[in-house]
């Protein structure tokens, strides 16, 4: 670690710039990956919980994960002289955008909320260039369209029935919003938090309110605390329930707030989209889920656009300082 630390301090500013794009881009590949695979472990769980106790032990796995990486000395969390306010907002609005989107799908179908969930880049470009001041060329904002229109294209072709409600629209648009409002407040936090410290607080302040409304929930039917363990007995479960807390909200929420500290609010959160992309393709070829035309086009269509917004624009101005010269996300005790 000392000799990149010497070595770090060599390196031009451009250099430290095409240096720190390359981890982001690392970071984003993985997260893609990570929340693509997500859609096995809650089909895995879907037959033995709900949504709401799917949603708890995600969080319950994260929980106890972040504690243990803290107890064992993995990951050091010191919030003093930290902007308390903006990282409760940005964790707030993060919790907040799965709790409408849980909601929304009682309302609307998983077809439904992925449409919504695809649009989350445009309205990251339209808040970030309001908010942090973040201008694009007409190339990058063809790229994002290109890369939203396919997938919502994608969507709606392999979909055989949309019917949707006001209410669910209106609460699967928000839960966007509320995804938008967050990686925004991400962006701007990155030079006061590290991105483990916003990972911690996303953690915490979803932990408590999900598991509290589902014993309220269990309580009103009548339910027992063991009700609320009983699907955890099922290896599959307790399996799926460990990546998706473990996988999809511990390291996604990690990378994406890494991500957002190395390159622009709309090129880290397009990468969203691409994780969305391979759900669809690994139904394909996990699942054995028919093989359309659209599938391959559109796959192809997402990637430019991700590849296309990824080399366009400024591609060697040095990005603003860090909250900490060691941060790396295969670092936990320097950087997260």
């Amino acid at each position: 670690m000392l000799h990149d630390e010497k070595e770090e301090g060599y390196l031009t500013q451009e250099e430290k710039a095409r240096k720190d794009r390359r981890q982001g881009y690392a970071a984003a590949i993985f997260f893609s990956v990570l929340v693509g695979f997500s859609f096995l472990g809650i089909k895995v769980c879907q037959p033995y919980a709900d949504s709401l106790e799917i949603l708890c032990y995600r969080y319950d796995f994260a929980f106890i994960s972040i504690l243990l990486l803290i107890a064992f000395g993995f990951v050091k969390i010191d919030l003093r002289g930290k902007p308390k306010k903006k990282l409760l907002l940005t964790a707030g609005f993060y919790v907040g955008f799965m709790a409408l989107q849980v909601t929304g799908l009682v309302f609307a179908t998983s077809v439904e909320g992925a449409i919504f969930f695809a649009i989350i880049p445009i309205l990251v470009k339209i808040i970030a260039s309001i908010f942090l001041g973040e201008t694009s060329s007409w190339k990058e904002n063809a790229f994002v369209c290109l890369t939203v229109a396919a997938l919502i294209v994608m969507i709606v072709m392999g979909a055989t029935d949309i019917h949707m409600k006001p209410l669910g629209v209106v609460l699967l648009l928000l839960s966007s919003l509320a995804m938008a409002i967050s990686n925004v407040f991400m962006r701007s936090a990155r030079n006061v938090c590290k991105p483990i410290e916003i990972t911690f607080t996303i953690i915490m302040l979803g932990f408590l309110p999900f598991n509290i409304a589902a014993v309220i929930k269990g309580y009103m039917a009548g339910e027992t605390i063991m009700d609320y363990f009983e699907p955890l007995t099922n290896i599959k479960v307790l399996i799926a329930g460990a990546y998706l807390g473990i996988g999809c909200i511990l390291l996604s929420a990690h990378l994406m707030s890494y991500m957002l500290s190395k390159m622009e609010a709309v090129k880290a959160t397009i990468f969203g989209n691409v994780s969305t992309a391979i759900s669809i393709v690994a139904g394909v070829v996990i699942l054995g889920e028919p093989l359309r035309w659209y599938h391959i086009v559109c796959t192809v269509l997402i990637v430019t656009g991700v590849v296309g917004l990824s080399l366009s624009g400024n591609k060697t101005a040095p990005l603003p300082a860090d909250p900490g010269k060691d941060e790396n996300p295969e670092n936990p005790e320097k950087g997260r």
